[in-house]
């Protein structure tokens, strides 16, 4: 979450509160009925600002492609997970800190692959 995100929900939340606190006194013997509308308006700014705050799109995302280019006549063996057995897919293959890592369907465990030498 970016410092923009983090100011506006402490000002929302801030603003909530005191229209809170400006509508409940409102109802106290010596209350001030216009209060209430200064408390709406000011719980209404900070709602509006928490919408607005949670439907901005995060923009530090980035979206990684992993190509790998194989040199000479390759073979595709049926990719297995190592604990359970199970089939797995290339939908299964996710990049965690630059390294391919296999998430197992069946059992969830989760590991790197390496690849084994060619001789």
């Amino acid at each position: 979450m970016n410092a923009g995100k983090i100011i506006a929900y402490i000002v929302a939340a801030i603003l909530v509160f005191f229209g809170v606190l400006f509508i409940w006194s409102a109802f106290s013997p010596q209350g001030n009925p216009a209060n209430i509308l200064t408390g709406g308006v000011s719980a209404g700014i900070g709602l509006v600002l928490i919408w607005l705050a949670g439907r901005k799109k995060a923009t530090d995302e980035q979206e990684v492609t992993m190509n790998i280019d194989l040199s000479g006549d390759v073979n595709l063996d049926t990719l297995s997970c190592k604990s359970c057995g199970g089939t797995l897919s290339s939908e299964h293959i996710h990049l965690v800190a630059g390294a391919p890592v296999v998430e197992c369907p069946y059992c969830g465990t989760d590991y790197q692959l390496t690849e084994e030498p060619k001789w």
